[in-house]
């Protein structure tokens, strides 16, 4: 873009440095403590570098080097880099559940970008939340905005075979209750699963949350796949660095890239990466935030999408061979060849989605299956509805058994996650592979905040038997790493009485993933006299802080747990001055 061309973009940061009169003296004035030299605030623009980085966040641990990496493109083009820190939700170390502060991480994003002089935002992503909190706070603001993910780790080894973060977990954990392996066998695994920098190296959430932002359009093309150590990851970061202070000049604002068309690519592409349940709740939220109205029915578009991506916990692969097979790009290539793509969907690079892969590469077709030879024919996330889902609940196919995608059993009910614990283990707790593990209050007030607890592990008595799944039924979510036929998201939840609550001891329950049935062999008035019996004994709860506040303006799974409060896209005006 030519010099005078650049000019005619009004740049946000010149309400604050570029005024001579007493607030601009005390604004350059105090930048100026940090050795910025007075020409780098004559029109030049400023860009913040929104950054997740923390200790305690292990997949975000790196971000200081890739922030620097970005500053380096911002001033190659230009630009002005602003480094600052937002909330890290980390999912490995926060209790009781990292999603309990996604809607906290997303109002500090928001007031910082709204607050600052900032005329366009670079966000260090990596781990779960921190992707979906980033972009449902900068889609509140709506400048111009470029998604820069940390990458995933390199393959966990263990005993010269791969293993993937957390799928792994659930695995061992699983073998060690049935006594397959000993206590030092599965604590031997424990330091072969982390071995590098970065997210999970599964299609877990970060990984698939990674890919939503690229399959949305808000990061350059490869972002959600190159390894967190592999130099071409720091090459992506100064790119970035450099285009973003270009989408400034072109004024080319999240909301141009965030639209239905794009929504719905990032769930035809859920389907075909055989992506994270959550992807759900975060997309619903992010749409929310922007202005978008897409709803649980919207996620039939990927109904019929194959999954071509072999990755655990769906398939065999992990995040290194993805990568190294051609990454997303080849994956969106296969979709738009076959008409399940929008190819005109704008990208942050201010070309198409279709421009961008058209010509994209793929280098192992075991690793990124072909539409005819698929790993699962018809993935995608399937939505049930019944009386004992009003507002619906999410399966994911790609995970589950096929033989229980169709069942009928007798419940099994935990009213909370400490009852479950403290009965599975009971040889005498009248269960089989055919009945149906139901789990109460565990949803987004119930928990609180809606914790991954939804894949139950298995009774002993059952796991000694051979068997590896079960139906299990909850209102809580599970780690995008997990498996099994587990339906999550039970809306309305338990806590708010929802049809979930009036479950009891041997309901017979049935599951149809098919026709996305799912039903409780109850009568309406037998279930309505269950609920008022509850209403009446009802305790609420209070316990001051954060978590009242969440627990009072928390929306259900259906709408994308964001706080009500927040909903919508409130813009970037500049406020009023401080002095």
């Amino acid at each position: 873009m030519a010099q005078d061309e650049k000019k005619k973009v009004q740049l946000r940061s010149a309400s604050w440095f570029g005024t001579n009169d007493k607030n601009g003296f005390m604004y350059r004035s105090w930048m100026k403590n940090q050795g910025i030299p007075d020409h780098h605030f004559q029109g030049k623009p400023v860009i913040g570098i929104c950054n997740t980085w923390s200790e305690l966040t292990p997949c975000n641990a790196h971000f200081r080097q890739i922030a620097e990496r970005v500053k380096n493109g911002i001033r190659e083009a230009g630009g002005i880099p602003v480094e600052f820190p937002v909330f890290s939700n980390g999912e490995s170390n926060l209790r009781p559940t990292a999603m309990l502060t996604r809607n906290l991480a997303a109002m500090d994003t928001e007031e910082a970008i709204r607050g600052n002089p900032i005329d366009g935002v670079v966000l260090l992503v990596g781990c779960d939340k921190t992707t979906p909190a980033l972009l449902m706070g900068a889609a509140s603001c709506d400048l111009p905005t470029i998604v820069v993910t940390g990458g995933p780790m390199l393959n966990g080894k263990h005993h010269g075979k791969d293993v993937g973060s957390g799928t792994l977990v659930w695995q061992a954990h699983e073998e060690y209750k049935a006594g397959r392996i000993s206590l030092e066998q599965f604590m031997d695994m424990e330091a072969s699963m982390s071995r590098s920098a970065g997210t999970c190296n599964t299609m877990g959430t970060a990984s698939t949350m990674a890919c939503m932002a690229e399959s949305l359009g808000a990061s350059l093309p490869h972002n959600a796949a190159i390894p967190a150590v592999d130099s071409r990851r720091y090459v992506l970061a100064h790119l970035s660095g450099m285009r973003i202070v270009e989408m400034v000049h072109e004024d080319l604002k999240l909301s141009k890239i965030l639209t239905k068309d794009a929504f719905i690519n990032a769930i035809r592409t859920n389907a075909a990466i055989g992506g994270s349940t959550n992807a759900v709740i975060h997309l619903k939220a992010i749409a929310g935030r922007i202005g978008v109205d897409l709803s649980l029915d919207d996620w039939s578009h990927g109904k019929g999408i194959p999954t071509l991506v072999n990755l655990q916990p769906s398939g065999k692969y992990l995040m290194e061979e993805f990568y190294y097979s051609g990454g997303l790009p080849a994956v969106l290539r296969r979709l738009g060849e076959n008409g399940m793509l929008n190819t005109e969907a704008l990208t942050v690079n201010g070309k198409t989605i279709w421009d961008n892969v058209k010509d994209a590469a793929c280098y192992n077709d075991d690793v990124i299956r072909t539409i005819d030879n698929p790993l699962v024919a018809s993935g995608g996330i399937c939505i049930l509805r019944g009386n004992l889902a009003p507002r619906g609940a999410v399966l994911k196919p790609s995970a589950a058994s096929p033989h229980l995608l169709k069942h009928r059993g007798k419940a099994v009910v935990f009213e909370n996650f400490d009852m479950y614990k403290t009965r599975i283990n009971d040889p005498e707790l009248d269960i089989d592979e055919n009945s149906i593990m139901v789990l109460k209050n565990c949803g987004p007030k119930g928990y609180p905040g809606m914790a991954e607890v939804g894949n139950m592990g298995l009774p002993p008595k059952v796991l000694k038997k051979g068997i590896k799944d079960m139906v299990r039924i909850s209102d809580a979510r599970m780690s995008g790493t997990a498996f099994g036929t587990v339906v999550l998201h039970v809306t309305p939840e338990a806590m708010e009485l929802g049809p979930l609550a009036a479950v009891q001891e041997g309901d017979y329950i049935q599951l149809d993933a098919h026709n996305g049935v799912l039903h409780l062999e109850v009568s309406d008035e037998e279930l309505a006299a269950r609920l008022e019996k509850l209403k009446a004994t009802q305790v609420i709860m209070r316990t001051g802080g954060y978590l009242e506040m969440y627990r009072e303006r928390v929306l259900q799974a259906d709408e994308g747990c964001d706080f009500d409060f927040l909903v919508g896209c409130r813009g970037a005006a500049v406020p009023a001055h401080s002095h």
